[in-house]
C-alpha cells in the first residue's frame, strides 16, 4: 500500500507537487478523514463530501494566502476539505470538540479563513468588499471568489450583491455550487430556475459554435450579423441557460460537472484571465463518494455518530438517537394544534428536519411553507397571513431569526399582529459555536412594543405554552434550547400558563434564584446542594420575561437577602437586566440582585454541559454563586 497524501499536505502549495493520479487519490482520503472524524461525533458531512474536488481545483489554481487572492465558503460548514489541506490535517480530529478546530472557518486557525460563515448568503457580499478593497489599496491583481450553494441563492443579500457587483462591473468569480439541496430539499422559484439550467447543457456549446460562424463568415454584413446574434439570444432565453445572471450584468458559464478535477482545473485557469463578473456554475451531489449520504443528504447532512463503516466508504450503521429534546416537544405540540385549528399554519426557513417538521409537512402540506434561506422574507409573509386572519407560526433558530429584525418589528410588532415566534436552538448550541449559539433573541425581542417573550422551565411547561401562544391575540415568542427534555418535580399542583406570571416552585428564606428558561432544573439541583449545606434557598421559574411577573420576583428582591436570575442567553439586556430595570422602576433596592447568563464575549465551540460548566451556569457554579455572595454582603452588613 503506499503512503497517505494528505499528512504530507502542510499547505496548498504542496498540492502542485501531486500528479493527477495522486490528486485523484487525495480526494478519497479526504472522503475517508471525513468518515474517521463520524465515527467519533457528529458533524456536518454530506455537503463537505460533496466539494472535495471544487475545493482543491480553487486551491491549484488560485493562491488564497495572506493578502492575494481571495475565497469565502458561503455556509462554512463545507469548509472541512480546506481545513485539511491548509495545514490543519493534524488537528482535524479535534474538530467540533472543545479547545479544538471549529467546525465552521475560524480566522484565528488560517489565514485562507477571511470570516465565521456561520449564515447562509452573505458570501457574495462579503467578495465583492474584499475586491473593492483591495483595488482601494493598490492590490488590483488579486482575484475574488465566492462559492454559494443553491440552496442559499434566493437570499435577498445575494441579489442585492449580484446587483451591485454587475453595476460596478467587478472582477468577482461568483461559483454556484448546485447540488440540488440546502439542508433539506431547496423550494422556490429559483430552484425550478436552476432545474431547468441542470436539464439543458446545450447553450454553451452552441454559443461557441454560433461565434465561431460568425468570426469565419467574412465581411458578414451588420444586419445579417444583428440577426444572428438575436437568434443566438433567443435560443438562449429559451433554454433558460444563465439568462438570470447574465441580466445582472454576469457571463455565465457552465453548468459544469463539479466532480472532475481535471476539466474544474481548466475552466478556472481560463476564467482567471477573464475580467468583469463572472458566475461559474457547477454540478455537485451532496454526499458525493458515499452510497447513503448521496442517496439521503437531509439525513446525513449532520448525521449521527457511525457506529460501522463497510468497503467503499458504505456505512452499515448509525448509533441511535438519544432522549426526545424541546424540538420534539415543540413539533408534536404545532401538529396537535394543526388537527384542532384549521387557521394554524407553519413556517420555516429551510430548516424543516432541523425543527423536526416533517411531519407537519406530510400530513399538513397547505398549512406548511417552507420559504428556503428567507428569514426576512419569512417574517413578512406571516405578517400578511396573520393580518388576513390565520395563525402563523415562524419557526426558526434563534440565530437566524436575527437576519428578520427588521421585519419583526415594521411588519408584525408596529402592526400588532399575532404571529406566534418558536425560537429553536435559544441558548447554546454545543459544537456549532459561536455563528449558531441563540444568544441575543431576548434582548431583540422584549425591546418591541406588544412583543410578548415567554420560555418553559421545563417539559411541563413547553406545550401549555404553545397553546398559550395560539390562543394570544398579538406578537409572542417562544425561546427554547437544544437540549434534552427534563421534567421538574413540584410539590404543587402545575400552574397554568398565565399571561406575566410566575410559578413559585419553592420558597426559601436565605434567597432565591429566578430562573427563566430551561436551566430552572439546574438552579433546583443548585438548591438542593446549598440546603444540605443549611443555606435555604427558593427558585421561581420565570416564566416571562415580557411581561414580567413584578409583584412575585419584586416581592423576593424586597424581602429577601439574595436574588440570583439565571438565563442561557446574554446578560446585556436580557433577563436579568429586565428585574433590575423593574426593580429602578418601582422604586426598589435590588443590591441584593446578582445576575447568571452568558457574558459579553463570543462563547466558542464546545459540549454544551462543557460551555455551562465552563461558565458558572452548572449546578455547583450557581451553588458557589450563592456561598460567595453571602459571605460577601456578610462581610457588607
Amino acid at each position: 500500500m503506499s503512503a497517505k497524501l494528505l499528512p504530507g499536505i502542510k499547505s496548498p502549495a504542496d498540492l502542485h507537487k501531486l500528479s493527477d493520479e495522486q490528486l485523484q487519490a487525495l480526494t478519497h482520503e479526504i472522503r475517508d478523514e471525513l468518515i474517521r472524524v463520524l465515527t467519533a461525533r457528529p458533524a456536518h458531512f454530506a455537503s463537505n463530501l460533496g466539494v472535495v474536488e471544487l475545493c482543491l481545483a480553487l486551491h491549484l489554481t488560485f493562491d488564497f494566502s495572506k493578502d492575494k487572492d481571495r475565497l469565502i465558503w458561503d455556509t462554512g460548514h463545507q469548509i472541512y476539505p480546506q481545513k485539511l489541506i491548509t495545514g490543519r490535517y493534524d488537528q482535524f480530529h479535534t474538530i467540533r470538540t472543545r479547545g479544538g478546530l471549529m467546525g465552521f472557518p475560524h480566522p484565528g486557525e488560517s489565514e485562507y479563513d477571511l470570516f465565521m460563515t456561520g449564515h447562509a448568503g452573505c458570501s457574495v457580499s462579503t467578495v465583492s468588499g474584499l475586491k473593492a478593497g483591495d483595488d482601494l489599496l493598490g492590490r488590483t491583481d488579486n482575484h475574488a471568489v465566492a462559492v454559494i450553494g443553491d440552496g442559499a441563492l434566493p437570499s435577498g443579500i445575494v441579489f442585492e450583491a449580484l446587483n451591485n457587483i454587475g453595476g460596478m462591473n467587478q472582477n468577482a468569480l461568483v461559483i454556484l455550487n448546485d447540488n440540488k439541496m440546502s439542508i433539506c430539499p431547496r423550494t422556490g422559484g429559483v430552484a425550478k430556475y436552476l432545474d431547468q439550467c441542470r436539464m439543458t447543457g446545450l447553450y454553451q456549446g452552441g454559443k461557441r459554435r454560433l461565434n465561431q460562424i460568425l468570426g469565419n463568415i467574412p465581411l458578414i454584413g451588420e444586419a445579417a450579423r444583428a440577426s444572428l446574434e438575436s437568434l443566438r439570444d433567443g435560443l438562449k432565453a429559451w433554454l433558460k441557460d444563465g439568462m438570470l445572471f447574465e441580466e445582472f450584468g454576469f457571463r455565465y458559464f457552465g453548468p459544469v460537472d463539479g466532480h472532475d478535477l481535471p476539466g474544474l482545473r481548466k475552466i478556472l485557469r481560463d476564467l482567471k484571465t477573464q475580467k468583469g463578473p463572472i458566475l461559474l456554475h457547477v454540478f455537485t451531489n451532496k454526499g458525493h463518494g458515499v452510497p447513503q449520504a448521496a442517496e439521503d443528504p437531509v439525513t446525513y447532512h449532520t448525521p449521527p455518530v457511525f457506529e460501522k463503516v463497510g468497503p467503499e466508504r458504505a456505512i452499515v450503521s448509525l448509533k441511535k438517537g438519544g432522549a426526545k429534546g424541546y424540538t420534539d416537544a415543540i413539533s408534536f405540540g404545532l401538529h396537535q394544534a394543526m388537527q384542532d385549528d384549521p387557521k394554524v399554519a407553519v413556517i420555516t426557513a429551510a430548516m424543516c428536519q432541523g425543527n423536526k417538521l416533517e411531519k407537519v409537512r406530510e400530513d399538513f402540506p397547505e398549512r406548511f411553507f417552507d420559504v428556503g434561506i428567507c428569514e426576512s422574507h419569512a417574517v413578512a409573509f406571516a405578517a400578511g397571513m396573520a393580518k388576513a386572519g390565520a395563525k402563523p407560526v415562524v419557526d426558526i433558530y434563534s440565530t437566524f431569526l436575527q437576519r428578520s429584525f427588521d421585519q419583526i418589528f415594521q411588519e408584525v410588532c408596529l402592526q400588532n399582529l399575532h404571529v406566534v415566534f418558536c425560537m429553536d436552538r435559544a441558548g447554546l448550541t454545543g459544537p456549532d459555536g459561536p455563528t449558531h449559539h441563540g444568544t441575543y433573541d431576548v434582548p431583540y425581542m422584549r425591546m418591541f412594543p406588544h412583543m410578548v417573550s415567554m420560555a418553559p422551565g421545563d417539559e411541563a411547561d413547553a406545550v401549555p405554552m404553545l397553546k398559550f401562544a395560539l390562543a394570544h391575540t398579538g406578537p409572542i415568542s417562544l425561546r427554547y434550547p437544544k437540549a434534552n427534555l427534563d421534567k421538574i418535580e413540584r410539590s404543587e399542583p402545575f400552574a397554568p400558563i398565565e399571561l406575566g406570571k410566575a410559578e413559585v416552585i419553592e420558597w426559601g428564606e436565605d434567597g432565591c434564584f429566578v430562573a427563566f428558561g430551561t436551566l430552572l432544573s439546574t438552579c433546583l439541583a443548585a438548591a438542593k446542594k446549598l440546603r444540605a449545606e443549611g443555606i435555604n434557598v427558593g427558585v421561581i421559574n420565570a416564566r416571562f420575561v415580557k411581561p414580567l411577573d413584578k409583584e412575585t420576583i419584586l416581592r423576593a428582591v424586597e424581602t429577601l437577602p439574595l436574588v440570583v436570575t439565571v438565563e442561557e442567553g446574554t446578560l446585556e439586556g436580557g433577563f436579568g437586566s429586565a428585574v433590575l430595570e423593574a426593580a429602578n422602576g418601582a422604586g426598589v433596592d435590588a443590591r441584593n440582585v446578582v445576575r447568571r447568563g452568558l457574558p459579553d464575549r463570543f462563547v466558542e465551540h464546545g459540549e454544551r454541559g462543557e460551555l455551562l460548566a465552563e461558565l458558572g451556569l452548572d449546578a455547583e457554579g450557581l451553588a458557589e454563586c450563592v456561598r460567595s455572595h453571602r459571605a460577601e454582603f456578610a462581610k457588607c452588613e
